[in-house]
């Protein structure tokens, strides 16, 4: 398997507190989930508010045009081209939860970033993610890039990996980039197990056996976020990408949990680290030394 990232002890968080453990070691994790959970509970009650914004699809602006290389006395500065950025939503959510994660990397110079919308009504990911393919011939038609970028948050980065891994998408993603994604299904699930993408997320299911297939030569560089206070995975590692045919890079966010990976400054610092250097990292070593957001 070739991953980058730190060794951890990837273990649920009731399992690292074994009997013995010292006192300050159980009060110090018991504010850390405090902590963790007043900014779930702050992020959810925002997101609330902005969730009717983000319920139609966004409005496609015109890309600004570049000078056409044969206008003749026209100066040209070399540039190096980004490709656009497909931020694709969790569960029961819609785009309106990168409005903060959008606007840091449009700071950073990201001028190509599309926020998309799957219908609540879908019910299942490899229908999703047909459905993301075309959406990416789309925009890579538009944009006149070859390649875009993909950041998915829970179950987005699911449907983007099984568009990357079954269907080919590997030739149109450059980068996925996942946030708590459950990419060996997670224990959680079963508590509502009545809707169909719910039980493809469970441990062992049909779809996930499907990734865990062999996928030689795939191009894709992937990175998964996870955090250890991340309360809708179960176990933790499973937030992780174990596969002998990809390349990835695991990256431990602490002190967050679920609903925070997206928004939080020091998570979208990484996402821009990743996304800016992914090329050459891929390409140089695709050993090389990984992150760790705090």
């Amino acid at each position: 398997m070739k991953v980058t990232g730190a060794a951890l002890p990837f273990l649920p968080l009731c399992q690292r507190l074994l009997p013995g453990k010292l006192p300050w070691k159980l009060a110090g994790l018991s504010v850390a989930l405090l902590k963790a959970t007043a900014l779930e509970m702050a992020i959810l009650a925002g997101h609330l508010l902005l969730y009717p914004s983000g319920i139609v699809q966004e409005r496609r602006s015109p890309l600004p045009q570049l000078p056409s290389p044969d206008d003749a006395g026209t100066p040209r500065l070399p540039t190096e081209a980004k490709p656009p950025v497909v931020l694709l939503h969790g569960f029961i959510d819609n785009r309106s939860v990168f409005v903060l994660l959008r606007r840091s990397l449009a700071q950073h110079g990201r001028q190509q970033i599309e926020s998309l919308n799957y219908s609540p009504l879908t019910c299942d990911i490899r229908t999703a993610a047909e459905l993301l393919g075309r959406h990416i011939e789309e925009i890579c038609e538009r944009t006149g890039q070859d390649q875009v970028d993909i950041v998915g948050h829970s179950l987005g980065g699911l449907i983007a990996r099984y568009y990357v891994q079954r269907l080919g998408g590997d030739l149109r993603v450059r980068t996925l980039v996942t946030l708590g994604t459950p990419h060996s299904g997670t224990r959680v699930a079963r508590l509502a197990n009545a809707h169909p993408i719910v039980r493809q997320m469970r441990p062992g299911s049909e779809l996930l056996e499907e990734l865990a297939r062999p996928a030689a030569g795939c191009r894709t560089h992937f990175v998964s976020f996870w955090s250890d206070l991340d309360h809708l995975m179960d176990p933790l590692e499973n937030a992780c990408i174990d596969h002998p045919d990809l390349t990835v890079q695991n990256v431990r966010v602490s002190g967050v949990g679920h609903l925070a990976l997206p928004v939080h400054p020091a998570v979208a610092t990484g996402i821009r680290q990743v996304l800016d250097t992914a090329r050459t990292a891929a390409e140089a070593d695709p050993h090389a030394g990984g992150l760790t957001v705090a």
